[in-house]
């Protein structure tokens, strides 16, 4: 495993959370805390939590005094902290405080509700020393009381309350109460030259400072070089260590991997295998009922998308896709229906899951070779992609299905859709044919098809392929040639219709609109409330459709409800709208009349790039007219979710480039052989990262496209370095049994070795030379596309 010498200015991201590779998590009770190198009052190298916003803060932290010369600060260190080795539950950091005192200070989260360090502190000077060691604690409760030292069984520790927990600190070494201003224990450490001391402390918080006591004590006997041996060998199993010429890229895609690790929970009594969270940061995993129910929605359940991500970040786990698989097939009902969030506690979307099923099954397949995975789910993902087609979800019929609700599709921010946001269309999802949808079922049902042919069913085979091409062909009829882009249509008119105002009026009102269309259009009411009354709109629309007149009355629970707005859309298509009659509001409620727009441009509309689907013509035009055009989608990091907003607030969210829809992209790009292009799309999205890692010391949600500053929240799973991305633009795959997948040259402008269980690949500009574990030697000139083998 590497060492690392990593400090500030370097990317860094410090969470520490027990790992459930190592041992058991708690998912309603889960202490998740973070290393700050700096900072705080007062400013100190200080690991910190909030236990789930069950007390304001806690710290703990280091205080050395010499000669009477105190330090706290790091910045006031003689050595400045660097880190050299980091884990999801682990972090190892050397430093001075004075000159010629260099610390080792370890960190360790053993389980959810432990945290322990060990300090190994030399005295490098040629003469002995006194030095004392104080570990310093802060805790400010919401309710309880504060850390203050205390006896405990004859031994000093440091002991409080916060909520319904007791942290206790304890310290090995037979400590005493600090003197300093902070509570602490402490340590007269006298060092001769050339000395060493070393000592452990553990931090426990349970629900009695007895039960907390015993704990802490119990941890600290644990044989600590034993254990780190352990998690040592463990993620050097389950890494990808990457060496390229810039080492923030080796380090960010090193932090990617910690972070994705650590997001990670064991199987459930509601999932059978291992799941995730989608961030885990100190004010995070706490369950007030007990349960999990009430996590937030970071907490609460397994996307598609967000699995599908997630096993590209960690592909040294190849076993992962499966479990994950499993997981939402262990929802599924008879019918075939696969909720699209299932959670660790039983949580449940009740949408129909985004068809990405397939693609996680075919993942595992090539990543381990288990032709078994694909026999055994293969009737309930063909029973799953059937649910797709049934009237429930293709409401016309037309064989092309439409999205029940924007949180199906990964992207629920979509100005056309949401109503969280004032500015948003709030147009109804299931009244559009979006190129996505139909895309992401081409893909599945190609996939599906490929696994048909796999396990020997020829028949299945030929209608799965014979469905997937029906897909092609209804993606293909949304392109649109002078946008270079796939634009969504309505549902039942098939046209991409720009929209437009057509009346205005406030309160209750009859809003006469005299408007008429050449063709049939849809219609779109926005209701923007002043004030906290509570309100029951009705909604009347008055025209025809061609010769015929029409009514059509909207109650308020066929509206769509966001803060502050309501949006209605009409079920009935228009040739002329003559009137909008609206009740049940107060005077200063403002009324908008709008026909739907269609027109809109966004990321997943790239989403038939990565089904295979446009000719290599249209491939083109569709890659360098509008991904990367800079006044389109060719922004400096990386590809917005869209590219244009009405309104100045809708900017932020707007050009936020979202890291699991560039890896579709960038995977799309290179089934068109655009290698070249995936490589300039990853250096787009390294650069926002790192920045970010540098400045923040953390991932973040999402990515401004033109400052590249972090949005949302801090280390989440959207936001982690796209590594399985950054392999495949290498063309390297690990496979099992010690097998590794070549394909075409390295794009990028320094040679790149990458290793794995012992196997190395260093793909320089014109050749690579691959080196297995028992120090055989392979050497192919590139471009080239071959397996290789130890044989």
């Amino acid at each position: 495993m590497r060492d690392w010498s990593l400090g500030l200015g370097d990317p860094l991201s410090l969470t520490l959370a027990a790992d459930c590779r190592l041992g058991e998590t708690d998912y309603t009770n889960d202490h998740i805390w973070e290393l700050e190198l700096g900072g705080g009052d007062p400013p100190a190298l200080a690991l910190r939590t909030t236990y789930g916003l069950r007390a304001r803060l806690m710290r703990l932290f280091p205080r050395f005094t010499l000669g009477g010369q105190v330090v706290t600060d790091p910045l006031g260190f003689a050595v400045s902290p660097r880190l050299t080795r980091f884990y999801p539950n682990y972090l190892s950091l050397t430093f001075s405080p004075f000159a010629g005192i260099e610390v080792v200070a370890e960190y360790w989260a053993p389980a959810s509700q432990l945290v322990a360090g060990r300090l190994t502190v030399t005295n490098r000077n040629g003469e002995p020393l006194s030095l004392l060691f104080e570990l310093c604690g802060q805790l400010v409760p919401l309710e309880g009381q504060s850390l203050a030292c205390a006896s405990m069984q004859s031994v000093s520790v440091l002991s409080g309350r916060t909520a319904d927990l007791a942290p206790v600190v304890f310290m090995t070494g037979g400590p005493q109460p600090g003197p300093g201003p902070y509570p602490s224990l402490a340590l007269d450490l006298a060092l001769a030259a050339g000395g060493s001391r070393q000592f452990t402390w553990v931090q426990a918080a349970l629900g009695s400072a007895e039960a907390s006591f015993d704990l802490a004590r119990r941890t600290a006997a644990r044989p600590w070089d034993a254990e780190r041996a352990r998690l040592e060998l463990l993620n050097t199993a389950h890494s990808v260590e990457v060496r390229t010429g810039d080492p923030d890229w080796d380090a960010a895609f090193a932090f990617s991997q910690k972070v994705a690790a650590s997001l990670l929970f064991r199987r459930a009594p509601h999932l059978p295998h291992w799941s995730f969270v989608l961030a885990r940061q100190p004010d995070q995993g706490y369950s007030l009922r007990g349960d999990g129910s009430d996590h937030p929605s970071l907490w609460s359940g397994q996307s598609p998308l967000h699995a599908y991500y997630l096993t590209t970040l960690l592909p040294g786990l190849p076993e992962l896709a499966g479990h994950l698989l499993r997981n939402f097939l262990a929802v599924q009902a008879e019918d075939g229906f696969v909720d699209n969030r299932p959670g660790l506690a039983g949580q449940r979307s009740r949408w129909l899951a985004a068809p990405l099923l397939v693609s996680l099954a075919w993942q595992a397949y090539q990543r381990t070779g288990d032709v078994g995975l694909l026999k055994e789910t293969f009737p309930r993902l063909q029973a799953f992609l059937r649910q797709w087609f049934s009237p429930a979800h293709d409401r016309d019929g037309d064989g092309f299905p439409e999205w029940d609700h924007p949180l199906q599709t990964g992207y629920e921010d979509h100005p056309a859709f949401t109503v969280w946001h004032g500015w948003g269309q709030g147009a109804e999802i299931s009244a559009v044919e979006t190129p996505s949808l139909a895309a992401m079922l081409h893909r599945e049902l190609h996939l599906l098809a490929k696994a048909a042919g796999l396990i020997g069913f020829t028949v299945e085979r030929q209608t799965l392929e014979m469905m997937a091409a029906a897909q092609r062909a209804l993606v293909e009829e949304c392109w649109n040639a002078d946008a270079a882009l796939y634009h969504a249509r309505d549902r039942d008119t098939h046209l991409s219709l720009p929209g437009r105002l057509l009346g205005k009026g406030r309160g209750e009102t009859a809003i006469d609109c005299a408007q008429t269309f050449p063709q049939p259009t849809r219609v779109l009411v926005q209701i923007r409330f002043r004030g906290e009354a509570t309100r029951r709109p009705q909604i009347v629309l008055r025209g025809r459709n061609g010769r015929r007149a029409q009514r059509e009355q909207i109650e308020a629970g066929q509206c769509q409800w966001g803060p502050g707005v309501a949006a209605a859309t009409s079920s009935k298509l228009y040739t002329a709208l003559t009137r909008v009659e609206v009740k049940g509001l107060q005077k200063r409620d403002q009324v908008l009349v709008r026909s739907v727009d269609y027109t809109f441009e966004d990321h997943t509309q790239f989403l038939p790039l990565w089904a295979g689907i446009p000719t290599p013509h249209r491939a083109q035009a569709l890659v360098h007219r509008t991904l990367f055009d800079a006044g389109r989608f060719g922004r400096p990091f990386g590809a917005p979710a869209c590219i244009s907003a009405a309104e100045p607030e809708a900017q932020a969210v707007c050009l936020a480039v979202h890291l699991p829809w560039n890896q579709l992209i960038g995977e799309g790009l290179l089934a068109y052989g655009l290698r070249q292009e995936a490589a300039q799309l990853m250096v787009h999205l390294m650069a926002a990262v790192i920045e970010n890692l540098k400045k923040q010391r953390a991932f973040y949600q999402f990515y401004h496209a033109e400052s590249g500053n972090g949005m949302g929240e801090r280390n989440a799973l959207t936001g982690l370095a796209p590594l399985g991305l950054f392999l495949q633009t290498l063309g390297v795959e690990f496979l099992t049994a010690g097998r590794v997948r070549l394909s075409g040259k390295n794009p990028f402008p320094w040679p790149v070795t990458v290793k794995y269980r012992g196997l190395s690949v260093s793909r320089q500009s014109d050749r690579t030379v691959v080196v297995f574990p028992d120090g055989r030697v392979a050497t192919l000139n590139d471009p080239t596309d071959a397996i290789v083998t130890a044989e």
